[in-house]
């Protein structure tokens, strides 16, 4: 995950937010992936994938836990599988 992480550490360099609330794990990254994948395939509409991401991630900084969010859009959209990234990236 280096390109994201140099570009966050960008972000929040130039932005004064502390780098560590711009952080993304690796089980994160497989989280929204998945559900980008899940929003494409639904939606059919590959743009509804960022914007899902988007959406997610103004939840996450409200507080919404983003396992929470991601159980909710898995019922919302039907799916129960909570594991790694799928194939639509």
């Amino acid at each position: 995950m280096t390109w994201i992480s140099d570009l966050s550490g960008q972000i929040a360099q130039t932005t004064g937010i502390e780098p560590a609330a711009l952080a993304l794990t690796a089980a994160d990254a497989d989280t929204l992936l998945r559900l980008a994948g899940l929003a494409a395939h639904n939606s059919g509409e590959r743009t509804n994938a960022p914007l899902l991401c988007h959406v997610l991630g103004r939840a996450v900084a409200l507080g919404a836990p983003l396992d929470d969010l991601a159980h909710l859009v898995d019922a919302v959209l039907g799916s129960d599988d909570t594991g790694a990234a799928g194939g639509a990236r």
